[in-house]
């Protein structure tokens, strides 16, 4: 606890200060026993999100591991253990923390002032230029290829939009220095891909997205410990880059089962066709000629018609 505790001495009150827990060790056998109950206890839970929780996809080990961090976050930051798991969402095997939640943390600190916004109509857009990346397969040597990012350069038609900027600021408690973020607008945003990209919030909500974007800027700036250096998940869903990924292994297997097994003869000559044969090489899948008399087929006899028999008169 971070309370003051008083204490009694021969008729005089003693203050003590109370020992400050910033987190248990991984390496004391008693604290991970106890730990690993507690992860049990909330693993068991229906008010813990999937990740957390023991379904048939999620088995007790991984959820207990993965209460295990969220606990061990929330001690860190001070927060609730239940309120990490409800804010902390995976994206791309990265954590990352919901807006709201990150607001709330400076907020409720007890070190800063509330943050605030400040809006600026900066004119209209007119035409921004802004770069999209689209991702385009190469292929490598010995059938090993990987995908990579294309830059095209493309232009925004802004010139019935106003440009709003956003700033957060807020000031240390006790001090009356106002710290701001950096500004964050609507050409940012567009310039960064973030207001142009398929199913993006920042078209719709525009307003919201600047000030989650402008507060996750000032928490970087001012307050990196209570976000532990993680993204928000608009960040995340914002910025999206393609690993490189080795694909040969993959492309030998495919062209292993579908290879032909066998070698497949094609005779397209009928009557007077005079089509070359043909057959498929089963190495390289190459279509060849076939140079035989034998591959040429012999003409079919037209079917004779039956002769009609003649009918009695009634």
């Amino acid at each position: 606890m971070n309370e003051i505790q008083k204490t009694e001495k021969q008729g005089q009150a003693l203050t003590v200060a109370a020992p400050v827990q910033v987190g248990f060790n991984f390496f004391d056998p008693v604290q991970f026993d106890t730990m690993q109950r507690v992860c049990k206890l909330f693993a068991s839970s229906e008010l813990v999100p999937d990740m957390y929780k023991v379904t048939d996809k999620n088995p007790i080990e991984k959820a207990m591991a993965n209460c295990m961090i969220a606990i061990e976050i929330a001690q860190r930051i001070g927060a609730s253990p239940l309120m990490v798991m409800q804010n902390m969402v995976p994206i791309y095997g990265k954590p990352s923390w919901s807006s709201k939640f990150l607001v709330a943390t400076v907020n409720t600190c007890g070190r800063f002032k509330p943050l605030k916004y400040r809006f600026t109509e900066k004119g209209m857009l007119g035409m921004v230029d802004y770069v999209e990346y689209t991702k385009v397969w190469v292929n490598g040597q010995n059938g090993r290829g990987y995908y990579k990012n294309e830059a095209t350069t493309k232009q925004f038609d802004g010139r019935k939009m106003m440009d709003i900027e956003c700033v957060a600021y807020t000031s240390a408690k006790g001090s009356d220095e106002v710290l701001e973020s950096s500004p964050v607008s609507i050409r940012l945003a567009i310039q960064e891909g973030w207001f142009t990209k398929n199913g993006s919030k920042w078209q719709t909500m525009t307003k919201q997205m600047l000030m989650y974007r402008a507060a996750s800027f000032w928490t970087s700036a001012y307050a990196p410990e209570l976000s532990m250096g993680m993204r928000t998940v608009e960040e995340y869903q914002d910025i999206m880059d393609v690993d490189y990924q080795e694909v040969g292994a993959e492309v030998e297997s495919e062209k292993h089962d579908n290879a032909n097994k066998v070698q497949i003869g094609v005779d397209l000559a009928q009557g007077n066709d005079k089509t070359t044969a043909t057959m498929i090489d089963p190495e390289t899948g190459e279509i060849k000629a076939v140079h035989d008399a034998n591959a040429e087929t012999p003409k079919e006899e037209a079917a004779q018609a039956p002769t009609p028999q003649p009918q009695p008169g009634f």
